[in-house]
């Protein structure tokens, strides 16, 4: 590699994907001797590759050889470690930073213009803060797999932004999976936002698309 790689634990990167197929409600991931494969089936997510420490060879193999568009790798490096190994028709994308935290009941404080609604289903939980017209502000789920719970999807509407919102649906989210290890794979503002809730960085997260 052409940058230094902070090594990941495997089975942290298998507990991330258990949680995101839950959450994703898509199929098991598979077991390959590069990490694993997640078949998801949908128009430009065809599949994704997930790679705990990926090394040049296995990467190269990989991105020469798969050609079905609509597939992702999931790198677990730096992009400046892994961008020198992909053939053009590889779309990289912005950097993720997988992070992890203890999850603990929090309180909850909504502010008085919304309300929250906390809604479970089998392993994964939804949290969303409403309007009193009923529009969804801000929202975000976290799945059980295991002793683990993985945060995903968390977003704010664009008109509600920048009202601590955002804060609100992971105190929410933390206390709904409260003494589990909790996992997520977030953007540069998403983490920056968990980095003051007490989630610590595991790995930068490189993402790439065939076209």
């Amino acid at each position: 590699m052409t940058q230094a790689v902070r090594t990941v634990r495997p089975e942290t990167v298998r507990a991330w994907v258990a949680g995101w197929v839950v959450s994703r409600q898509a199929p098991a991931p598979v077991e390959e001797p590069w990490g694993l494969r997640v078949d998801v089936g949908l128009p430009g997510h065809v599949a994704r590759h997930i790679l705990p420490n990926p090394d040049p060879a296995t990467l190269r193999h990989l991105a020469e050889t798969i050609t079905t568009p609509g597939t992702w790798l999931k790198l677990c490096a730096p992009v400046g470690a892994v961008a020198p190994y992909l053939p053009e028709g590889w779309s990289i994308q912005a950097p993720e930073y997988m992070m992890t935290a203890p999850l603990k009941r929090e309180p909850v404080r909504v502010p008085p213009e919304y309300t929250i609604a906390v809604t479970p289903r089998a392993n994964v939980t939804v949290a969303r803060l409403l309007t009193h017209d009923g529009e969804i502000a801000s929202r975000g789920q976290i799945a059980i797999a295991g002793r683990y719970a993985v945060v995903d999807q968390v977003e704010t509407a664009p008109a509600h932004r920048r009202r601590g919102l955002g804060r609100v649906v992971m105190m929410a989210l933390s206390s709904a999976a409260a003494t589990r290890t909790g996992l997520l794979v977030a953007t540069p503002e998403g983490a920056a936002l968990y980095g003051t809730l007490g989630w610590t960085h595991v790995t930068e997260v490189t993402a790439a698309v065939l076209r």
